[in-house]
């Protein structure tokens, strides 16, 4: 069953009693064997140390050694997406000798956006597209299948299939085109998985299907009330939710008892009531659902309903934080708790005492210091995967076997990084002018004591419903290796602190958003982290807005700006890009950044003169988010205000470069330009064989 998230429905989203976390890896050893067996490309290394003044960025240009991992219900194979430079991969191995056994990638720009085990032996993946490493996956609506030995590799239902196929077809003979996504993988059966199909029309209404994992025969369950249908089913895989929107953007949820009782609305964006519901799961009996629920002020809640009377009880509500994860009790649909992320990861169960409360207690207790999240686990319950990471750590894998209370170290992430010689990354609170608390992050560089130091910065992109978290991040971690402080800040329209936090960034580009920036920039001066002579602004996709607007609105804060893919022409945004290209992106336009007419004093473009720093800008010829000619406006408006600037443009890179040898380009590129301006450290030269490359 599906759980969402606001930015999906408002614009498409073993207890161990004791381990010792670092010496529990009595199979560390098997890492080398087993990132033989993930590994379909490589990266070369450095043969001596750097330079006096320079670092070795190698490691920031290499892709993590894996995205997900995920354990068979017989605990016989894993399965692992694999990021390359433009594709992302499946590969399945072993868990006994680590054997590969079988592969599946799809080519450039093709990535498996999510997986899950449908059967012991058979994966089912939904496919995404990105043309970029700062893009956001596009999901295409596509099912493919693999068997575990590497066999029946199969696109199930996608534009990609053809009429010999195993089919998107209802009918022998018919061939739709559709997107299609997984909503319930049905436990207990291997051949059938329960998925929501939409046809490739604007509005469309969906349909649940019932999907054949082999054959890609489907037969249809039930039809949806509303347009751009999200479906939920209870415990019995029987379709008892159906949640989307239509054109006017007014989210609606409707209810029905059973398969054969009718649909009933019970919230919706015109009902005049507080906050929308979206279904989480049901109760183990399926008499109680359970909501994520909105609030016009504050976070999100999590809310008990009796299907049979209609009345709700609040059990789970942080007084900051919105749930970030839903946490659900082994291979069943109930959920028992959820992830906050304001800080820290943390858990809070329903129930302290639940078994699941217990066996996370156990696991954070045996990796004090790290957040820890259960990834899969076998059916019987005795095996469990276990993510352990934290903000020096991009993560690690643990195999931890219930029954025995033991634990063997799987993979790693990333080996070239020692988390002990990475930097730290503090959460702190502040507030803006307007007495609105903000959340953000502060990486110091390892060994210093947080006083007086250049700072870089560093504005998310996105803007809405994006956050940023405590977690390894490579663009600090890296400006912190070149010894700079890194600030991060939450600004107002940022996810994870409730739906009115995301209001108030709406049509703020330039206002209120750009002023949180500047009011944490000002923040950190004034706590004496930051040189107040020694602070530039550098971001990505909207961050690359943000870095520009900082150093127009701020001409005396920053000594330097940055743009990595940013838009800085907005007017042009509206003709110009993928989001302008369907009626719901138009109006996303209009409703959350403005009119072109309005948007135009706010453009980076328009306000060159009032910029007096150096400026460096980036971008894809292949970027259809942000268009490089936004950069070229924005280089040639620099220009000819007599501001100096520099470029790097790569005519075969989208929304964030891919190519190893482009990526060690801009942040050799980046670093020496702060550098020039704040004294940091800039990146050693590259190895022989990389340049070769």
């Amino acid at each position: 069953m599906q759980w969402w998230s606001r930015s999906a429905g408002r614009d498409a989203a073993a207890q161990v009693a004791r381990v010792d976390a670092r010496a529990a890896s009595s199979g560390s050893r098997r890492w080398p064997a087993l990132a033989a067996a993930l590994a379909l490309s490589a990266a070369p290394a450095y043969a001596q140390a750097p330079a006096a003044g320079t670092f070795d960025i190698e490691g920031f240009v290499k892709p993590d050694t894996i995205g997900d991992i995920k354990l068979s219900p017989t605990g016989e194979f894993y399965a692992a997406s694999v990021p390359l430079e433009d594709e992302t991969a499946l590969v399945i191995f072993s868990r006994d000798g680590l054997k590969r056994t079988g592969t599946f990638r799809l080519g450039r720009h093709n990535h498996v956006d999510d997986f899950q085990w449908v059967s012991p032996t058979r994966v089912l993946m939904g496919m995404a597209q990105k043309l970029g490493s700062r893009d956001e996956p596009m999901p295409t609506g596509e099912i493919y299948a693999i068997n575990a030995n590497g066999s029946g590799a199969d696109v199930l239902v996608g534009y990609r299939v053809a009429s010999r196929g195993a089919g998107t077809r209802i009918q022998p003979k018919k061939v739709e085109d559709v997107a299609a996504f997984l909503v319930d993988e049905l436990p207990g059966e291997e051949r059938s998985v329960v998925i929501s199909v939409q046809p490739f029309t604007a509005d469309a209404y969906s349909r649940a299907e019932r999907l054949d994992v082999i054959t890609g025969q489907r037969n249809l369950i039930a039809l949806s009330p509303v347009r751009n249908t999200r479906f939920a089913t209870d415990n019995a895989g029987v379709v008892r939710f159906a949640y989307g929107f239509g054109s006017d953007r007014l989210r609606k949820l409707f209810y029905r008892a059973n398969a054969d009782a009718p649909w009933k609305q019970i919230a919706g964006d015109d009902d005049g009531v507080e906050g929308m519901d979206l279904p989480i799961g049901f109760s183990a009996d399926d008499k109680t659902a359970y909501f994520r629920t909105e609030h016009a002020k504050g976070p999100d809640a999590i809310v008990a309903y009796d299907v049979a009377s209609g009345k709700r009880e609040q059990i789970l509500r942080d007084p900051v934080a919105d749930p970030d994860r839903i946490i659900y009790r082994h291979d069943s649909r109930v959920p028992v708790g959820a992830f906050f992320a304001d800080g820290k990861p943390r858990t809070v169960f329903f129930d302290k005492n639940s078994p699941e409360a217990r066996q996370y207690k156990s696991l954070e207790a045996a990796f004090p210091g790290d957040a820890v999240r259960i990834t899969s686990s076998s059916a019987d319950g005795e095996l469990s995967l276990v993510e352990v990471w934290n903000d020096r750590n991009p993560g690690d894998i643990f195999l931890f076997d219930n029954k025995n209370k033991s634990a063997a170290h799987v993979i790693s992430r990333r080996t070239w990084f020692d988390p002990a010689n990475m930097a730290t990354v503090k959460p702190v609170e502040l507030r803006a002018r307007d007495g609105l608390a903000l959340h953000g992050y502060l990486t110091l560089p390892k060994g210093s004591e947080g006083k007086s130091l250049p700072m870089v910065v560093m504005p998310h992109g996105g803007p809405y419903n994006i956050q940023d978290r405590w977690q390894f991040d490579d663009d600090a971690q890296l400006l912190a290796a070149a010894g700079y402080a890194v600030l991060q800040v939450n600004f107002r329209g940022s996810s994870g602190y409730g739906d009115d936090f995301v209001e108030a960034g709406r049509r703020q580009w330039g206002g209120t958003m750009q002023d949180d920036v500047t009011d944490a920039t000002r923040w950190a001066i004034a706590q004496g982290i930051a040189d107040a002579g020694r602070v530039c602004i550098y971001g990505a996709s909207y961050g690359g807005y943000a870095a520009l607007m900082g150093a127009a609105r701020e001409p005396s804060l920053y000594k330097c700006a940055a743009g990595y893919v940013g838009v800085y022409d907005l007017p042009l945004m509206h003709t110009r890009g993928d989001t302008q290209d369907t009626r719901s992106g138009a109006t996303y336009l209009r409703e959350w950044i403005g009119a072109p007419e309005a948007v135009e004093k706010v453009s980076p473009t328009r306000l060159a003169a009032q910029i007096k720093v150096p400026v460096f800008l980036a971008a894809g010829g292949e970027d259809q988010r942000a268009p490089q000619l936004h950069s070229e406006r924005m280089e040639k408006a620099l220009r000819e205000a007599g501001v100096p600037v520099e470029s790097l443009y790569y005519k075969t890179e989208g929304h964030g470069f891919y190519e190893p040898a482009h990526k060690r380009e801009f942040y050799s590129r980046l670093l020496a330009f702060l550098s020039r301006s704040l004294g940091g450290k800039t990146a050693a030269p590259a190895p022989a064989a990389a340049e070769k490359k």
